[in-house]
């Protein structure tokens, strides 16, 4: 089948009551126009309102990219930055909205970056600027940026993200830690340096990664000499009932 029918046939699905994630006309046409099958492989699946994995990430479902989407609300000429690029989606359909050479992307695992890199080449938006950074840096050398959208929930709004906002800008993250809120932010003279717009429901997101957690970080084996003098620190630093034997007289 044509992926123009079946784009608009998500998107219709998406408009439904039952669901009604896409609420405003900009986002539908932007998710209209968007080629979703050059981010998913499966190209009957893409379509699909389910999420995917994809070098242990999760590739959002078209409902959750809609969902974020309306909630950042970005307009034409608009700098927009993405915090966890992934395959490059959610980027693409902002780049429809605000301009692709607007839009910035920046993920922790650099496979994913060359991913995103990758497809939105192939679906026509090679100017949106994707580079491998921890998420909650933010990407300073472009700010300030009138929106910023994190697709990995946080405790709280990342200060630094704070800071590369406009001053009208707005922040839209899942806050939270075992239940997470989508959140829309500004940055503010207060407790925290950010007010709270909005808060948008309930959602489920996986928490923002530091380096060293992602999934393409290498783990370094330790020589045999290595592995026995860990045990031995280790066995040092136990204390009392927890040894099976002490020399009292060499501890005394």
């Amino acid at each position: 089948m044509d992926p123009a029918v079946l784009r608009d046939d998500m998107v219709d699905s998406l408009e439904h009551e039952a669901k009604r994630c896409v609420r405003s006309e900009a986002v539908s046409v932007a998710m209209r126009e968007v080629p979703r099958e050059a981010f998913v492989e499966e190209e009957r699946g893409a379509y699909a309102d389910r999420s995917f994995e994809r070098h242990g990430t999760r590739v959002l479902s078209p409902s959750t990219a809609a969902r974020l989407v309306e909630a950042l609300a970005p307009e034409p000429g608009d700098e927009v930055l993405v915090v966890g690029a992934g395959v490059g989606y959610t980027a693409a359909v902002c780049a429809e909205l605000a301009g692709a050479r607007r839009v910035h992307a920046v993920d922790i695992d650099r496979r994913l970056v060359y991913e995103a890199r990758s497809n939105l080449a192939a679906a026509g938006y090679g100017e949106v600027l994707v580079d491998c950074r921890d998420g909650a840096e933010g990407l300073p050398e472009y700010a300030p940026y009138d929106r910023v959208l994190v697709e990995a929930a946080a405790i709280e709004p990342p200060r630094r993200l704070l800071r590369q906002l406009a001053p009208d800008g707005r922040l839209v993250l899942p806050v939270g830690g075992g239940e997470q809120t989508l959140t829309v932010v500004s940055p503010a003279d207060a407790p925290g340096g950010y007010e709270t717009l909005d808060r948008l429901g309930t959602t489920a997101f996986a928490p923002m990664l530091v380096e060293g957690e992602q999934a393409t970080t290498v783990e370094r084996n330790r020589m045999v000499r290595e592995d026995r003098e860990h045990a031995q620190r280790a066995a040092e630093r136990r204390k009392g009932w927890e040894q099976e034997w002490i020399d009292w007289d060499r501890e005394l």
